[in-house]
């Protein structure tokens, strides 16, 4: 019995050796497979399931309170940059424009009259310094009717009442210049006062004009901020506005997510980063379209910090009982436009992300701040330009006429000339002439 059951012992030890060996060999040829693999492709290359699709959610928001009248889009309809999304009640906003303009338009009336006044002021200043002329003529007339009775008055020839009423002719021809040297000094006040508030200006760039014309821009911006426009073109999401309700100046009523501005933010374990540059090659595979549908990306960036250093309440290690937790680290990867119009994606879907790290000599770190903005919208700027052209309009309107040169300093020079030569003209005859009136007084 014990040489038999030897016997076959001896064939069950060989054939248990034989399948070690295979196994060895099998374990050992798998062993020299992978560390081929790693060697050849795999150590170039990091990888991840840890990653998001993830874009700009744009709001649309108020600028200013109001009753919404109408919504003009839904959830999942894609709406162009500058379409009318929401409008709210203009009737307030438009009360306040009619104000306005017709603030401005009595603004630049009153400023014209400003304007007008300098020429009625210098044309009242030539009058007036031609009084005084003819005052001081007459007062030196009557002063040498008085040295003339003074000397004959010893001779008898002329009575003592005679000198009496030259001697009054005197005074009432002293008191008259007097009275036209004081006129002539109010006059010239009044004419600096009204050109202290017109010196440098015109009645378009006036600053009560300019203050009332920034009053209808502002209206008018208020007016047309009650329809709010798509910001971006995309399609809309979250919507919670409702017709009726009344909305506060910057509360969400809705989204626009533009998705041909995607991206993923693959989140790498913190010792998958020694060799991860910006610019790096990558591969990104959506769960949605499966392996069939393969995306093209170029490594954007690395964030600024890890995700648990930016969440709502950020770990604290600093504790008696800690843990060391690997990290993980968003890395932004662009994606192709080409192909995310071919196979759309959508914020928040998952993706398999790989990068090839085969070339590290990029930087880690973006060396210079952007040349553009990334992002940027015309859908606000028209408002700004059609407020413009109205306070245009309404000043053009309200300028009336305009107002000649010669009413101007020029004029002041060549209406003194004639109201002087009108007075010396007056002076010769000894009696003031109508005519000096009508030269003194400038045609509006």
């Amino acid at each position: 019995m014990t040489s038999s059951t030897s016997v076959h012992r001896g064939p069950q030890k060989a054939e248990r050796r034989r399948m070690l060996l295979i196994a060895a060999a099998v374990l050992l040829l798998a062993g020299l497979v992978y560390g081929g693999y790693w060697m050849l492709y795999s150590r170039y290359y990091e990888r991840t399931d840890d990653a998001y699709v993830q874009g700009n959610l744009v709001q649309v928001t108020p600028q200013i309170a109001g009753t919404v009248l109408s919504v003009n889009a839904d959830d999942t309809d894609l709406v162009k940059a500058g379409q009318p999304l929401v409008v709210l009640d203009p009737a307030d906003a438009q009360v306040a424009l009619d104000q306005a303009q017709a603030n401005l338009a009595q603004t630049v009336r009153e400023v014209r009259t400003l304007y007008v006044s300098n020429t009625t002021w210098t044309a009242n200043i030539a009058q007036r310094e031609a009084e005084v002329d003819r005052a001081r003529t007459e007062l030196a007339r009557t002063e040498d009717d008085l040295a003339r009775r003074l000397k004959l008055a010893d001779s008898g020839a002329v009575s003592g009442e005679e000198i009496d009423h030259a001697r009054s002719a005197v005074t009432a021809a002293r008191g008259a210049l007097a009275a036209a040297e004081a006129a002539l000094s109010s006059a010239r006040q009044s004419l600096a006062t009204n050109q202290s508030l017109t010196e440098g200006t015109s009645i378009e760039t006036h600053p009560n004009v300019e203050r009332a014309a920034a009053r209808v821009r502002e209206a008018y911006l208020a007016y047309a901020r009650t329809t709010l426009p798509a910001p971006v073109t995309g399609y809309v999401a979250k919507r919670t506005v409702q017709v009726g309700q009344r909305v506060a100046a910057g509360s969400p009523l809705m989204s626009v997510v533009p998705l041909d501005q995607l991206w993923v933010d693959a989140n790498f374990k913190e010792v998958q980063l020694k060799r991860m540059r910006i610019g790096q090659p990558g591969k990104l595979i959506a769960d949605a379209y499966g392996s069939s549908v393969e995306y093209s990306g170029t490594v954007a960036g690395l964030a600024a910090g890890t995700g648990a250093a930016f969440s709502l309440l950020p770990a604290q290690n600093a504790t008696g009982n800690w843990i060391k937790i690997v990290q993980r680290l968003p890395v932004r990867i662009a994606l192709d436009p080409r192909q995310l119009a071919e196979h759309p994606l959508r914020v928040g879907l998952s993706m398999e992300a790989e990068v090839d790290v085969r070339n590290d000599s990029g930087a880690t770190l973006a060396s210079a701040p952007r040349a553009a903005a990334p992002y940027t919208t015309g859908a606000f700027r028209h408002d700004a330009d059609e407020a413009e052209a109205l306070v245009r309009k309404i000043i053009t309107a309200n300028l009336g006429a305009p107002i000649r040169p010669e009413h101007g300093a020029d004029a002041r020079i060549a209406v003194a000339g004639d109201a002087k030569g009108a007075s010396q003209a007056a002076g010769k005859s000894g009696t003031p002439g109508s005519s000096s009136k009508t030269a003194a007084r400038p045609q509006l």
